[in-house]
């Protein structure tokens, strides 16, 4: 089935979750998924935002650290099931996942194994079968669409939020077409499988290019982008500065590979209290023209400005509630 959908022709939201593309508009601010709808005049569809500022990455072979690293303040704590566990550890790791989050399902991502690997196969298979799934989905080595359309359409209604991880030039030439796909709410740029394919050091200037153009994917797309982690466990000046970059260059969020590196992210990417107040005061002067374009403050609130001002807002929450 996962082979003959991946040759099939591409899936449309409304085949697929028919349930979003109808919904009105509506922001759940509370948490870090929102629901958001794009220009439904000119008949864009429903997609879901990512609005955490920082995601935690903590091994499945590593049951013992989850609490720790949930409490890290992280607003995605993440469990992997991919690079950080060996081959004869995957089957433990995936068990280990599953009970975790069917107990405490709040605020937790799952990264599962590549769909091309018979390690993801299982893990898909493994969550098709589970009551209860992640809010977020984490999807490694996407190359094309239709991995994401496939899951899309396995899990139905049921289906988390998907974060495809584009870690390959090949990935890359599609990521725009990978981040329209039914239930992406954001991209990830996975910088060091990428700097290996180019043969560079994971360092920002080899890698400059290959975030600008996953940056302008995103924008397309209308989702967040991810950053890669600082790998530099050591270097908190360096992780800062990174951050600060990452940024200004349009990041949304940055991914970390220790607790101790979550405060640096959370306070490069949490919206400043100008920021909220500035949101805040705009969303109040377009609710009161009607959800009419108005004039504030010598600008026009339009439509995808309000979007902005609301993806802001959530993600000044930082985390789901528990």
């Amino acid at each position: 089935m996962i082979s003959s959908f991946l040759h099939s022709p591409s899936w449309s939201c409304r085949q697929i979750c028919p349930d979003i593309c109808d919904s009105a508009l509506t922001l759940n601010l509370s948490g870090q998924i929102v629901k958001k709808i794009i220009d439904d005049e000119a008949g864009r569809i429903a997609l879901f935002m990512f609005a955490a500022n920082s995601l935690l990455f903590v091994p499945g072979t590593r049951p013992e650290r989850f609490a720790k690293a949930k409490a890290s303040g992280a607003g995605l704590t993440v469990i992997d099931l991919e690079d950080s566990v060996p081959p004869e550890d995957k089957h433990g790791a995936r068990a280990a996942a599953l009970v975790h989050i069917a107990e405490n399902v709040e605020g937790w991502g799952l990264r599962i194994n590549a769909l091309a690997t018979a390690a993801g196969v299982r893990d898909l298979t493994a969550l098709l079968d589970a009551a209860t799934l992640p809010p977020v989905l984490l999807l490694p080595m996407v190359e094309a669409a239709a991995e994401a359309e496939l899951v899309a359409k396995l899990f139905g209604d049921r289906c988390p939020l998907l974060v495809p991880l584009v870690e390959t030039p090949r990935g890359l030439r599609q990521a725009q077409a990978i981040a329209v796909a039914p239930r992406v709410g954001a991209i990830m740029f996975g910088g060091g499988d990428f700097a290996a394919e180019l043969g560079v050091e994971m360092a920002w200037e080899p890698l400059l290019g290959a975030r600008q153009a996953l940056l302008l994917a995103a924008a397309e797309a209308r989702v967040a982008a991810i950053d890669v982690p600082f790998v530099g466990l050591d270097d908190p000046d360096g992780l800062a500065a990174e951050c600060g970059r990452a940024q200004a260059l349009g990041f949304a969020a940055k991914a970390a590979i220790h607790p101790s590196q979550v405060p640096v992210i959370e306070q490069a990417f949490r919206p400043s209290a100008a920021q909220i107040a500035e949101a805040e005061a705009a969303l109040a002067a377009f609710d009161a023209a009607g959800g009419r374009a108005v004039r504030h403050e010598g600008r026009m609130l339009e439509k995808p400005i309000i979007m902005k001002y609301r993806a802001l807002l959530a993600r000044s929450k930082g985390q789901i509630d528990a």
